[in-house]
């Protein structure tokens, strides 16, 4: 009966016209500029929200990553139940979801609230990452505009990215911490009335199964990863919590694999990761948002704890890196709908690695014009790297699966920034503010290495054939379970 209800029709609905199809990538990017500016427009905020709630850097930790660790975790679920139940359907849903949040949020009276409320927050924002990449890809169905669409998508997702502590620094100057968080009421309100006009329905041709079991097992794994790595500087490294949540990471590892290779409809496939271009853009993508992550933290303690910069000042420190990001975002896209993403690639592994070295031998009292040449340089290694990693990862799955595809790209990055704010909190945790810059030297070494890692997906990164069924057991030509 199931099956039945969930057949493909006859005759596929025609794609939207030109004007149409670009006003869907305009409504489905301002959707998605919000879940990127919440990923890092409270890092800036993070000192006064300290102030306001009475609580240190290692419990504002969980304020970033209660966020980012729940929208990994659901990103691709999200994904395949966009592709049941409709994405359209689902993107409201999301955004529904994220606005109440974000209203709990601006509200929250404690630290425990707040972090409930970001992890709400991120329920909400994993049904719109995937899904707007999804809606997009299903409405340009010309490969080189569709190259196109995801450049201008993936440089609106990094705007929103390094904007976030400039807008952040802007609103905490003017109306206080819990500001960052009602902006996104009246945005969310805007975008809902936008789905509602422009954006059609649109789902897979057969959707998949739900895999509850890999759910559990990759939320788990995702959140016992991230957990100890911020609990470790506080617990030790060696002791017995510390050894018991390593045992949990393998377990959990170990039993997500085996879970998804036994399933017949799995939540992630497993044997796309045995495809070279698919798996390292996978690691390219979580690579650049550690490096992304570790920067904008380490970047905002340092200015204002060390420093004594407000959070504006803070905030406006990053500007080179938005104005980069900006700026090279849109070129990238339209180098990778010429060349490939060979080229571009190369060019983000420079731009990261050269602007980490630049703060390897931070100190109290370093230039600010290398500050800002080094936000610069970052800001454009990333701008250049978005694009050709997402087209790497989307062609390297059929186009029925668009929503698992944009969903475990975007697991990736989300789980980079959770693993860069843990790893940035950790080098810093409990450090005074004249030992800040040394302490923070191994994360910017952390960047350039990131930033290195780039070249070994530039060199892996040719355009991928069609999923077949030679290429995944378990899947038929059109990339449909068998």
């Amino acid at each position: 009966m199931l099956r039945t209800s969930l057949a493909a029709p006859t005759s596929p609905p025609s794609p939207p016209d030109a004007r149409r199809r670009w006003s869907i990538l305009a409504v489905c990017a301002l959707s998605m500029f919000l879940v990127g500016v919440d990923t890092t427009i409270v890092n800036v905020g993070l000192p006064e929200i300290g102030h306001g709630l009475a609580v240190g850097t290692h419990g504002l930790e969980w304020v970033v990553d209660a966020y980012t660790v729940v929208l990994a975790s659901l990103l691709v679920v999200s994904g395949a139940l966009a592709d049941r139940w409709g994405r359209r359907q689902v993107f409201r849903c999301g955004l529904l979801v994220f606005g109440l949040a974000s209203l709990a949020c601006a509200l929250a009276p404690s630290l425990g609230v707040l972090v409930a409320a970001r992890a709400v927050q991120g329920i909400g924002a994993s049904m719109l990452s995937p899904v707007a990449l999804a809606i997009v890809v299903n409405a340009m169905p010309d490969p080189r505009e569709r190259a196109r669409a995801i450049g201008v998508w993936a440089s609106v997702f990094g705007l929103s990215m390094a904007a976030g502590p400039v807008t952040g620094g802007a609103l905490i100057a003017a109306f206080g911490w819990r500001s960052v968080f009602w902006i996104n009421v009246p945005v969310v309100v805007m975008a809902l009335v936008l789905v509602a006009v422009f954006v059609p329905e649109s789902r897979a041709a057969r959707a998949r199964r739900l895999d509850l079991p890999g759910q559990v097992l990759l939320t788990a794994l995702i959140c016992l990863v991230v957990g100890v790595l911020i609990e470790g500087p506080r617990i030790g490294w060696t002791s017995p919590a510390a050894l018991a949540g390593y045992a949990l990471v393998t377990a959990a590892a170990t039993g997500f694999v085996l879970v998804e290779l036994r399933r017949d409809e799995p939540l992630m496939d497993l044997g796309l990761f045995r495809r070279p271009p698919f798996a390292t853009a996978v690691l390219g993508a979580t690579a650049v948002f550690v490096a992304l992550n570790v920067s904008l933290l380490l970047n905002t303690l340092y200015l204002q704890h060390t420093r004594g910069w407000t959070p504006l000042e803070s905030g406006a420190a990053t500007l080179p890196m938005a104005v980069g990001a900006t700026l090279c975002a849109p070129w990238s896209g339209s180098l990778v709908a010429r060349l490939g993403p060979r080229r571009p690639l190369i060019l983000a592994g420079v731009f990261t690695t050269a602007g980490g070295l630049c703060l390897t031998n931070l100190g109290q009292h370093t230039s600010v014009p290398l500050i800002l040449l080094a936000h610069l340089l970052i800001g454009v290694g990333f701008g250049f790297a978005n694009a050709p990693l997402t087209n790497t990862a989307v062609s390297g799955l059929p186009s029925s699966r668009a929503g698992v595809a944009g969903a475990i790209t975007s697991t990736a990055r989300q789980v980079g920034a959770a693993v860069g704010i843990a790893v940035a909190g950790g080098l810093v945790a409990g450090t005074d503010p004249s030992g800040f810059a040394a302490a923070s030297r191994p994360g910017w070494l952390l960047v350039s290495g990131c930033g290195i890692f780039l070249f070994v997906v530039a060199r892996a990164s040719q355009p991928a054939p069609a999923v077949t069924s030679h290429d995944v057991p378990g899947r038929s030509r059109d990339g449909t379970s068998v």
